[in-house]
């Protein structure tokens, strides 16, 4: 028969961490605004709302590895907040936005990015423990949301017709949707370290950043994250000694990680080595 010891750790088990989960709630919560702010025709507030849902979607992991309080159900939970946030409300911004007028072309490139942003995730999940942390296979699916509320939020704020740019909001939307799906490198980041020190010039830099973000916010994320977007095809084909389908999409081979990998530490070394001799 079970002990009161043994039922006080069952019950602390089967407890939900309220504060990451919190964070998560907020970023679904904003996805599912910016749904409802499209249906409304409030585009603007609708591309904003994704844009917060990143910011909540940043913090969630970060809160929950510096506290000490990861979970299998916050994982799950971030995954199926993700999908709501940076999937169905992108593709439905965008959508109500300048796809409706395109029959079914319209909704076929809103469901292309939907399933690119589930597939992406599915994959993510699956080679988390696999993967060379310092990228990601594909376009991951809060990059490609920022691209596509960007747009909205440019139009939008620049009152530009939808009906003259509905072919090119439905070109974007259906490149971002297969972009996540595609094994092409992207930069994580993740190999920064984030609490070393640094000069004076990088903070100045910085605040620099944060001053030119808000002269144009709108069109200032939407350049930054449409060249990350074009960044991946770009460090993809100068990392590899020849191009193969499994470099571009497909399940990719053995072979042809260990080529990147290879040839990317090779000019990690070189870079390393340059700095010891400067």
């Amino acid at each position: 028969m079970p002990t009161n010891t043994e039922h006080r750790t069952n019950a602390k088990n089967r407890g939900i961490y309220l504060l990451p989960n919190l964070l998560t709630t907020a970023g679904l919560f904003s996805g599912f605004f910016a749904i409802v702010a499209s249906m409304n025709n409030h585009f603007e507030s609708a591309a904003v709302a994704i844009f917060i849902a990143m910011v909540f979607d940043g913090l969630d992991g970060r809160v929950a590895r510096m506290t000490n309080t990861e979970s299998d159900f916050g994982a799950e939970y971030d995954s199926m907040a993700d999908i709501v946030s940076f999937g169905m409300a992108p593709a439905l911004v965008m959508y109500n936005w300048a796809l409706h007028d395109l029959g079914k072309l319209g909704w076929l490139a809103a469901f292309i990015f939907v399933a690119g942003g589930a597939l992406r995730l599915a994959r993510f999940n699956a080679n988390i423990d696999t993967v060379d942390k310092r990228f990601f296979q594909g376009l991951a699916i809060p990059s490609a949301a920022a691209i596509i509320a960007g747009a909205v939020w440019v139009g939008s704020k620049y009152a530009i017709n939808p009906s003259d740019v509905h072919y090119v909001a439905a070109g974007l939307t259906i490149v971002c949707g297969l972009l996540m799906v595609s094994n092409f490198r992207y930069h994580s980041f993740k190999d920064v370290d984030w609490r070393g020190r640094v000069s004076f010039m990088v903070i100045l830099i910085i605040v620099l950043a944060f001053v030119i973000v808000a002269t144009e916010p709108s069109l200032v994320l939407f350049s930054i994250f449409l060249l990350y977007a074009i960044s991946g095809p770009i460090t993809t084909f100068r990392t590899v000694k020849k191009l193969k389908l499994e470099h571009v999409v497909g399940d990719a081979s053995d072979e042809c990680c260990e080529q990147v990998d290879t040839k990317a530490a090779s000019k990690a070394e070189k870079s390393s080595v340059s700095a010891k001799s400067d």
